[in-house]
């Protein structure tokens, strides 16, 4: 196997939504099939100990695109909203951070990102573009500017802010009827008011209604919409002709950049509820339609390696698959679970500490460069790609700013044994909640919890009740002194240690504490990109294709006339995504 390095591969990113690290089979699971990613596995090199710098979204994926933990950036939230609400909010990942795909871009890479991005858009007006993913390094995008949520496929289960809605329904309701009651009474002369007195009352109720439905009853609207670059192709977006469309655009990037080098990051809509699945796959698995989602995300991942491969550029292309945080648990409807499952790992998505909401699939192919079917169980974290990537490129990191991941070349060749993490940060929002610590000359691998989400009920091992488990308040539980594991042995943190039984309790505790005054030494005050001001729906902000408030436009069929009309790509995008 050769392991020089003569020439810029091309580099595919593959990041899945929510998906458990239990739900492929390389990692563990016999009843989901998902053959293509166990293949990439087969071929290449899988993490063990791969591990999310949020167990959200946003400040996941930030972390992720800048190497460095979010509350660097300050895309991390002090507050209930602990991800992006709206696209028209004003939050999102900062003009001045400097993802891998300016780095690359400044090498001469061409970059591509389909998908999600939910990294926010604007900041003064709805056509600004701040925090657009073309102002953050990438040449061209397809896909979500937000996410999906079950508002983009019907009215039924709000998840944006559902506790609020139903409050603010309540309250409308509450008004109404009093204006109903007043109006009554004074047409009766039960009670002594003047029209004036009922007339401005109903209309204060009215503007309150107005003032909130205007957001949230028309969340589809506003949240579910596709761009292609700057322009908005759909509005709302029709999510059956999401994975279609998805898959279409990878593969004629792959095509249009053969000659690379490129970078594409392929950022699925898969498996984020609703779980928008086509017909192909539905009711094929042994778990519902979350396992029917799953298998086929597996599917579209065949194809784009197919499509690699069909360019000739497989030894040439450095590949990567993960998912952004663990499977979302609370996601059920009725007795149907709609989230992915964890393995061993206690809890899941939106809990800071715990494993099952961090830890990740992580699996690199390389041929000739990366030994094939072979396994690491070092620690890592997907904020290691930044720096990983950059290498690669030859590119030159930022050296005015702290970059919390490492590069994984020398330990994915074998060049090195253990990884360069010694202690990793665990954060739930801006309140750091669990550190672990990788002392690399026993081996032992220590985590430490500070904090820890109340379960609802007591011992679910899920915040069912509230739909996710909260970072802060009455809805944590704080430890001092710490619960310990040591995770070489107790993976799924069973068993937490006491002084009693063991005997570096003490010591371990004092190494970790100091690490964390060492670590929060280093950040520094920033803007809160998640703050209540910028979290709020904005009209002003609202990206509208038409005039607001008239949003709705399908530009989406024009481009797929022009698209298969394009000699070459139309037979094998046919192909390749039939």
């Amino acid at each position: 196997m050769s392991v020089a390095v003569d020439s810029k591969p091309n580099i595919l990113l593959i990041m899945a939504d929510d998906l458990g690290i239990g739900d492929i089979g390389c990692y563990g699971n016999n009843t989901i099939r998902t053959p293509n990613i166990d293949r990439l596995a087969k071929e290449g090199v899988k993490l063990t100990q791969h591990i999310a710098a949020a167990p959200l979204c946003t400040p996941s994926r930030a972390a992720f695109l800048t190497g460095r933990y979010p509350i660097r950036s300050g895309m991390a939230s002090s507050n209930e909203y602990r991800a992006l609400q709206w696209n028209a909010g004003s939050g999102g990942l900062p003009v001045n951070e400097t993802t891998f795909a300016k780095v690359l871009r400044q090498q001469g890479y061409t970059t591509g990102l389909i998908g999600k991005w939910h990294q926010g858009m604007n900041c003064e007006s709805h056509s600004d573009h701040c925090h657009h993913p073309l102002n953050h390094g990438f040449d061209y995008f397809y896909g979500m500017p937000f996410t999906l949520m079950n508002e983009c496929q019907s009215t039924e289960n709000r998840r944006l802010n559902a506790l609020v809605q139903a409050k603010y329904w309540l309250y409308s309701q509450i008004i109404a009827l009093t204006v109903l009651t007043l109006l009554i009474g004074k047409l009766t002369g039960l009670f002594l008011v003047k029209w004036k007195a009922i007339i401005c009352f109903a209309l204060c109720g009215f503007l309150f209604f107005i003032s909130w439905f205007s957001s949230y009853g028309f969340v589809k609207y506003w949240n579910c919409i596709l761009m292609r670059n700057h322009d908005i192709s759909e509005q709302p977006m029709k999510l059956e002709k999401a994975t279609s469309n998805v898959l279409k655009e990878a593969v004629s990037f792959i095509e249009r950049n053969k000659h690379g080098p490129f970078l594409l990051f392929v950022s699925f809509l898969h498996v984020h509820i609703p779980l928008v699945t086509t017909e192909k796959f539905l009711g094929k698995s042994r778990h519902g339609l979350y396992g029917d989602n799953v298998e086929e995300m597996d599917w579209m991942v065949g194809r784009i390696l197919d499509a690699i491969d069909k360019e000739g550029s497989k030894n040439n292309t450095f590949t990567y698959f993960t998912s952004d945080h663990g499977g979302h648990l609370e996601a059920q409807k009725q007795n149907t679970q709609l989230g992915g499952w964890n393995g061993i790992y206690k809890g899941g998505k939106g809990m800071g500490g715990w494993e099952g909401g961090i830890r990740v699939p992580g699996i690199f192919r390389w041929p000739g460069v990366l030994p094939a079917d072979t396994v690491i169980d070092e620690p890592t974290s997907l904020m290691d790609i930044y720096p990983t990537v950059a290498h690669l490129a030859a590119g030159i990191m930022p050296q005015d700013r702290v970059i919390d991941g490492r590069n994984l070349m020398p330990l994915l060749q074998g060049k090195v044994q253990h990884s360069e993490h010694e202690f990793m940060f665990h954060y739930c929002g801006v309140y750091l909640h669990a550190v672990r610590w990788h002392q690399k000359d026993s081996g032992a691998l220590w985590k430490a919890h500070y904090t820890t989400p109340i379960f609802q009920p007591e011992g679910a091992g899920a915040c069912y009740k509230s739909g996710m488990c909260g970072c802060f308040g009455e809805d944590v539980t704080h430890h001092d002194p710490p619960l310990l594991f040591d995770l070489s042995s107790d993976p799924a943190e069973i068993k937490p240690l006491s002084p009693d039984t063991e005997p570096l309790f003490d010591t371990v505790i004092s190494r970790i504490e100091r690490a964390v005054q060492e670590h929060r030494q280093t950040l520094t005050p920033v803007p809160q990109q998640l703050s209540g001001y910028n979290n709020v729906w904005k009209p002003w902000l609202q990206p509208c294709c038409g005039t607001f408030p008239f949003c709705w436009c399908d530009k989406e069929g024009d481009s797929d006339r022009k698209f298969f009309n394009q000699g070459k790509n139309r037979e094998t995008v046919k192909q390749l995504v039939t």
